[in-house]
């Protein structure tokens, strides 16, 4: 389900008609956040610590209201629930685009993700067959613990979902970390929300 949003009478009225009609109106952050005890939590329970970051971060993305809103040609829309569309890397070292739906209760989500990784990993094709507007495109690179990251970006295409990308874990002084890229749409939100979404974030990887 999805609601419009009255930009006439919008608070962020004039940002939205500001940075709409940008040529780039991402803008990203790039930050680390500490893994420790969700790390802890999934190897004594056995589960997969990507699935466990990812719903992580749907539950913060789901309780941010502007991780939640779309445009739609010269409208903008909020919808109840954002879903994920996060790459999935296959053993010939390609990659394919997979759709996971949000479920609050973790193991209800990794089930069905779990299914849905083993899908794309036994094929060959790239888009997924489901998708939508209410999806966050995620990435995760494993191998690099990086320090900036952009995006492979068509600007004639119409995008307003947000991007977050998954670095490599290390250890600095005992405790797990794992830097994470965020690139949002300016028009609908800015730094602060971005702030809300990372302290969500954390906290979800806390509990």
């Amino acid at each position: 389900m999805k609601s419009a949003i009255n930009t006439d009478t919008w608070v962020r009225k004039e940002h939205y008609h500001f940075f709409r009609k940008f040529e780039e109106p991402f803008f990203g952050v790039t930050i680390n956040v500490d893994c420790t005890n969700a790390y802890r939590v999934v190897k004594a329970e056995g589960a997969s610590f990507f699935l466990y970051y990812l719903h992580a971060s749907l539950v913060a993305a789901n309780a941010t209201a502007p991780f939640r809103y779309r445009m739609a040609g010269e409208e903008v829309w909020e919808y109840d629930t954002v879903n994920a569309s996060p790459t999935i890397n296959r053993p010939d070292g390609t990659f394919g685009f997979s759709y996971m739906d949000y479920h609050a209760d973790f193991n209800i989500f990794a089930a069905a993700a779990s299914m849905e990784i083993e899908r794309v990993q036994a094929g060959t094709g790239l888009v997924p067959a489901v998708s939508g507007e209410n999806v966050i495109h995620y990435s995760s690179i494993p191998w690099l613990n990086f320090t900036g990251l952009s995006h492979a970006r068509a600007f004639s295409f119409a995008d307003s979902c947000p991007k977050i990308a998954f670095g490599k874990m290390t250890t600095v002084d005992g405790r797990r970390q794992m830097s994470v890229s965020v690139h949002v749409h300016h028009a609908l939100m800015d730094g602060f929300h971005v702030g809300q979404f990372v302290t969500l974030f954390q906290e979800a990887l806390d509990r």
